[in-house]
């Protein structure tokens, strides 16, 4: 986001397929002007920054790393 600002966007959407609250607020503290778009909220992030319930780490998942 901030780099589409420095390049002069102004009309920004973020659009995800699955959030947490706590990232939907980083996002909505460090950018106000963005509107949030996500098929899923989910309830929050454990100790580990894990998405629960059930996503856990979106990018193991995703890379197979673990």
């Amino acid at each position: 986001i901030d780099v589409l600002k420095t390049k002069g966007a102004q009309n920004i959407s973020y659009v995800g397929l699955v959030g947490a609250p706590e990232g939907v607020r980083k996002i909505q503290e460090s950018h106000p002007d963005v509107d949030i778009y996500l098929a899923a909220l989910d309830e929050k992030l454990n100790e580990n920054g894990y998405i629960v319930p059930g996503l856990g780490d979106c990018g193991d998942r995703l890379y197979g790393t673990k």
